[in-house]
C-alpha cells in the first residue's frame, strides 16, 4: 500500500494565524503516523482569481497537482463574516480544473475541515460553509470537524496550539484521514 498524501490547505496571509497551526497540526499528527504531508498557506494561496478556461499559472498549477495526488485532506478557513474567507474559496474555486480527471473533484476522499474565528458563531457556520462544499466537491467530511472560538486566549501559546482538547482533535482528524485514506487505496487495489 502506499504512503497516503495529506493535503493541507488554508490560513490567511498571515503567516502563523490561528487557522494555519491548526491545520499545520493535523498534517504533523498525519506526519508522525506515517503519512506524507504537504501545506499550502499564507503566500502559497495568493492565487490570481479563478477564471474558468485561463491557462494556470505556476503557483496555481502547483496547487493543483496537488490536490490530483492528494488521497485525503485538510481545508482550514477563519471565519470572515460568518462565512469562509474569500483567500481559501479562490484556492477551492481551482478544483475545477479537476472536473474531467478520472476521479472528479475530490470525489471519494476523505477531507477534515477546520474553522476558527473570533466567536462560536462565525465559527460554527463556516465549519459548516466548509463540509457542504466538500460535499459538492464529492468529498467526504471526517465524522470530526473543529471548530474553534479564537476569542479564547488559552488555546494558543507562542505559536503553538496548547490547548489538550484542541490537541487531541487534531490527532484524531488526522487518524481519520488517514484510516480513510487507507481503506480507500486498498479498495482500489
Amino acid at each position: 500500500m502506499a504512503t497516503p498524501y495529506v493535503l493541507g490547505i488554508g490560513g490567511s496571509t498571515r503567516l502563523g494565524s490561528s487557522t494555519e497551526l491548526v491545520v499545520r497540526g493535523v498534517l504533523a499528527h498525519a506526519s508522525d503516523s506515517g503519512c506524507q504531508t504537504e501545506m499550502f498557506a499564507g503566500p502559497d494561496l495568493v492565487l490570481a482569481p479563478y477564471e474558468p478556461g485561463r491557462e494556470l499559472d505556476p503557483a496555481a498549477a502547483k496547487l493543483v497537482a496537488a490536490f490530483r495526488r492528494a488521497d485525503a485532506i485538510v481545508i482550514g478557513s477563519p471565519g470572515y463574516h460568518g462565512s469562509i474567507s474569500g483567500l481559501v474559496k479562490n484556492a477551492l474555486d481551482y478544483t475545477e480544473a479537476l472536473r474531467t480527471d478520472e476521479r472528479v473533484y475530490f470525489d471519494g476522499l476523505a477531507v477534515g475541515c477546520v474553522a476558527t474565528a473570533f466567536g462560536w458563531q462565525g465559527a460554527v457556520n463556516t465549519l459548516s460553509t466548509l463540509r457542504q462544499i466538500t460535499h459538492a466537491l464529492r468529498g467526504w467530511p471526517t465524522p470530526l470537524g473543529i471548530a474553534l472560538n479564537t476569542s479564547d486566549k488559552s488555546l494558543f501559546e507562542g505559536g503553538q496550539v496548547v490547548d489538550a482538547a484542541v490537541l487531541e482533535s487534531m490527532s484524531m482528524m488526522a487518524d481519520q484521514l488517514k484510516t480513510f485514506a487507507q481503506r480507500r487505496q486498498l479498495q482500489q487495489a
